[in-house]
């Protein structure tokens, strides 16, 4: 595999992960580096360790794996989002209690969510005979930076828009869920 596929493959798949993070930049009240490091770790994390899985699944389980990763890819943005959505519509004393989108389980759902497609991608390499590796460092270094990226830039935004952005937060991660459960169900 070339450099030049390599990137774009590697910007493709951290497209989700750049606007979920996007989306946890929008809904932090206040962004940290504990935030962007525990983000842009675990997002670039998973985006490497998920080929690398593929990869050594090989052939025997893709199918398997193919017929319903869109859907669990769904369910967990879905799950996030929605509960987003419903903490920007607490009252204040609620609010102070919200969850950290960087922290627990939200943490890892968001991270699988995200890395799905990865997967996928270990599975077509190794179908194709390439080393899984070497892509697999890249994809997740591409996935970490372009977290942060994300975040940052969605701080940015929140910052101007005030404290109700987190309901974009949450439309954001639904709409990435249905986005991947229409391409996969329909094939575009």
């Amino acid at each position: 595999m070339d450099m030049i596929t390599l990137f774009g493959l590697a910007i493709a798949l951290a497209m989700d992960a750049f606007a979920v993070a996007l989306g946890c930049g929008l809904t932090l009240e206040r962004l940290t580096g504990r935030h962007l490091f525990r983000l842009g770790f675990h997002f670039g994390l998973f985006q490497a360790l998920m080929p690398i899985i593929g990869w050594l699944a090989g052939l025997t389980v893709q199918e398997w794996i193919e017929s319903y990763d869109h859907w669990v890819a769904f369910g967990l943005l879905g799950f996030v989002g929605g509960k987003m959505i419903y903490e920007a519509y607490q009252d204040e004393a609620c609010r102070a209690t919200r969850e950290d989108p960087t922290r627990g389980m939200s943490l890892v759902m968001l991270s699988l969510a995200t890395s799905i497609d990865a997967l996928a991608v270990g599975l077509s390499l190794a179908i194709v005979g390439i080393s899984v590796w070497f892509p697999a460092l890249i994809i997740g270094l591409i996935a970490g930076i372009m977290t942060v990226a994300g975040m940052l830039l969605g701080r940015r935004v929140a910052c101007s828009w005030g404290r109700r952005v987190e309901i974009v937060g949450g439309l954001i991660l639904i709409g990435i869920g249905l986005k991947i459960l229409w391409e996969h169900t329909l094939g575009m």
